[in-house]
């Protein structure tokens, strides 16, 4: 029996070895992470991912399923009794579910990682025309599209990389490549 030809196709796993060093935060840490990318994920939203991995970094957060279920963030992390400490989405959230989605996290800090400064802002005026109010403490920011394209531009399984954050900016050294860029930060209120 021949396979069908519009089977599912398996997830694609990636592993990135990364050496984090969040200045501010006093953070140096060595990181094994390992992803799956959904079959319809672009590997710019895998990189997107990771980036927000790196930049929101803390004990016990991990990859939530994906593109394979819509309703559930794309990181998160819980405290040891369950309760969820950080919800994050990357890419495109839609106000009023990130609303509704950050109301169902409870006490959780809520971010948001954009694939640019233009998305972050369509965004915001989305939230602001939706009238969505409870998305003040939410964290909205948007890395750069220069520095997402140059990540993306290599799509390798299995990659090491330096990522160092000081302040709003984003410094990586893949192999002999450097890459820079900011990451904008925008407040509802």
């Amino acid at each position: 029996m021949r396979p069908r030809k519009d089977m599912a196709r398996a997830p694609t796993l990636y592993d990135f070895d990364v050496a984090l060093d969040h200045v501010d935060r006093e953070l140096h840490v060595r990181l094994t992470i390992r992803t799956a990318r959904h079959p319809s994920e672009t590997i710019d939203r895998v990189w997107l991912r990771v980036l927000a991995y790196c930049w929101l970094y803390e004990e016990r957060l991990e990859f939530g399923p994906g593109l394979c279920d819509p309703e559930s963030p794309d990181l998160f992390a819980d405290d040891l009794t369950g309760q969820k400490t950080l919800w994050v989405r990357v890419g495109r959230p839609d106000p009023v579910k990130l609303q509704r989605e950050a109301d169902r996290a409870g006490g959780a800090r809520v971010a948001v990682l954009f694939e640019s400064p233009r998305r972050l802002e369509a965004f915001v005026a989305a939230a602001r025309e939706a009238s969505v109010a409870r998305l003040g403490r939410a964290e909205l920011a948007a890395i750069d599209p220069a520095l997402l394209a140059g990540l993306a531009a290599v799509d390798e399984r299995r990659t090491r990389i330096g990522l160092t954050v000081v302040g709003d900016h984003v410094y990586v050294e893949r192999g002999n490549q450097t890459l820079d860029g900011p990451i904008v930060r925008v407040t509802l209120g």
